[in-house]
């Protein structure tokens, strides 16, 4: 994990659901923090594709191989999210490790849930902030149905309900910013600007160098 004293940059996750609309909300935020002047990289999970599809196969028959399957990716893809944040840009990221403790995590026994989460936090990036699109299940695969892409196998009704409700206590639990991501793109783009730009200028002139 880069180390607090060499990480310049500032990490943000959106989450949620599938359908919840955090690709549109990080295109929305990516432009309008770029005219603001800030840098901005954006960055989805899982970052292959190939390992994606794998372990969204066989994440229904054994969700913690699954689990571990997006940890490799994960591992993969952080040298090059830790070089962006040894500059000071913003890190604006599609997905996080709390997606695997949401949908892999909350079909693991307790046990093993807390294993994971243990894990993930020794192995991952910690983002500094973390913005969850909360939307109905019914309402995020409505939108699923809409695109041309098959639908993953954890695109299910019972699945997602089971994911939802984990993000909302892993919301409560580490304080993430919650939206209504029934709102309008446009909505939640000025929503999310309007809570998290005043804190990124703070914390991005906290890293200068020499402070």
């Amino acid at each position: 994990m880069t180390p607090p004293r060499t990480r310049r940059g500032v990490l943000v996750a959106l989450e949620g659901i599938d359908g919840a609309g955090k690709t549109t909300l990080q295109q929305g935020l990516a432009r309008r923090w770029r005219r603001a002047g800030f840098s901005v990289r954006t960055a989805r999970e899982p970052s292959d594709v190939r390992i994606g599809t794998k372990a969204q196969e066989i994440g229904s028959a054994s969700p913690w191989a699954s689990a571990l399957l997006f940890t490799v990716d994960r591992m993969a893809a952080r040298p090059g999210i830790e070089r962006w944040l040894a500059r000071r840009n913003i890190v604006l990221q599609d997905r996080s490790f709390y997606s695997t403790l949401a949908y892999q995590g909350s079909a693991l026994p307790t046990h093993a849930r807390i294993r994971l989460e243990l894990l993930e936090r020794r192995l991952a990036i910690l983002p500094d902030r973390v913005v969850l699109l909360d939307v109905e299940p019914s309402a995020g695969l409505a939108r699923v149905r809409g695109r041309r892409a098959p639908r993953a196998p954890l695109e299910r009704n019972r699945t997602l309900a089971r994911v939802a409700r984990a993000y909302r206590r892993l919301a409560r639990q580490h304080h993430f910013l919650v939206l209504d991501g029934r709102s309008p793109p446009s909505v939640l783009v000025d929503r999310a600007d309007a809570a998290l730009r005043p804190w990124l200028r703070r914390r991005l002139a906290r890293r200068r160098p020499g402070r």
